[in-house]
């Protein structure tokens, strides 16, 4: 196989704000898997909140080029478990790979990834469009710029649940929350129910990432479903949500690609708990990987792409929510440049 490696700096349509702070351009590392005259494609962001650098990244893959190139890929999911030695420490530079060989393996066989896993795409939930932090009035501007079915609210100040309640004025939408860990136990169980009658449908990773005690207790008592996030990174954080968390929500990066996710997902079902997959803010490559997966899922959050200014490849679309397929081999995505 031949390795190649892209960079690109993707702006964003407009400030994006969390709890953890505030960005308006995305950097990210395009990986590239050649064999037979097919390219497959993966993507890894830089996030500054885990410490990721596209100049690290780089490294970490131009150190292992030479290993890389000299693999055939027999099945995506042998070639996982032949780079994981290398990149264990490395996830989102593992992630990349995998969806790549993914997309490269799918494209050879000459049909869509979701076919090779025996999936019906019809059967993907709707992915939400998530509204950033911001002043009331921008994020109430942001609903009605934007119509969808069903929205992910970021959280984390002082006046949360002001902000629901002016963003139900104007909008029917289902509404999910993600606090990006900054509420306590004590708020995030005072606050359930007056967002369920407000038409929450589940609350995303209120407490502090290693709050295993208050996790227990809101899970006791909350009103709401509490989704993992941070909670949840590796394959092995699953049994640990299960009494902590109603659900999960899984990323691709975090956990080092499809071949884990897809692990995680039946390790989630056989402990019933309901299942999410998440996105960064990242391309149509990467959201392309995630749109596969999707008839698995329960939730998915897959509205990276829609946040950009401009994007950088074709592939899985969303219109009102809802992810099209091209009529393409592999995840369908493809570079424009």
């Amino acid at each position: 196989m031949k390795l190649h490696l892209y960079t690109f700096d993707l702006a964003l349509s407009s400030p994006f704000r969390i709890a953890h702070g505030v960005r308006t351009v995305q950097p990210t590392l395009i990986v590239g898997l050649e064999a037979d005259g097919y390219l497959g494609l993966g993507e890894a962001t830089a996030t500054s909140y885990y410490g990721k650098k596209v100049g690290d990244m780089l490294l970490a893959l131009e150190e292992l080029r030479t290993v890389i190139e000299a693999e055939t890929l027999d099945s995506p999911e042998k070639f996982w478990d032949r780079m994981y030695p290398h990149l264990k420490t490395h996830p989102f530079e593992l992630c990349a790979l995998d969806v790549a060989a993914h997309d490269l393996f799918a494209r050879q066989g000459g049909m869509p990834l979701y076919k090779c896993w025996d999936l019906d795409p019809n059967k993907a939930p709707l992915t939400n469009y998530t509204i950033g932090i911001g002043p009331i009035e921008e994020m109430v501007s942001k609903i009605k710029e934007q119509p969808w079915p069903v929205y992910k609210v970021k959280l984390g100040t002082d006046h949360d649940l002001e902000i629901i309640e002016a963003l139900r004025a104007v909008t029917d939408a289902r509404f999910r929350v993600d606090a990006n860990t900054a509420w306590t136990a004590e708020q995030t169980i005072a606050l359930a129910p007056k967002f369920k009658r407000l038409g929450v449908e589940f609350l995303e990773q209120p407490l502090k990432a290693d709050d295993w005690e208050g996790a227990k207790e809101v899970f006791q008592q909350s009103a709401l479903p509490i989704i993992a996030d941070e909670s949840c990174q590796l394959e092995s954080d699953i049994k640990k949500c299960h009494g902590s968390f109603h659900g999960v929500n899984i990323k691709l990066m975090k956990c080092g690609g499809l071949t884990p996710a897809r692990r995680m997902i039946q390790e989630a079902r056989t402990l019933d708990l309901q299942v999410m997959v998440g996105c960064m803010t990242e391309s149509t490559v990467g959201i392309s990987a995630i749109a596969h997966l999707a008839p698995l899922l329960d939730y998915v959050d897959m509205d990276g792409a829609l946040l950009l200014k401009q994007d950088i490849a074709t592939g899985v679309s969303i219109q009102d929510g809802k992810a099209i397929f091209p009529d393409a081999t592999g995840t369908g995505a493809r570079l424009l440049s």
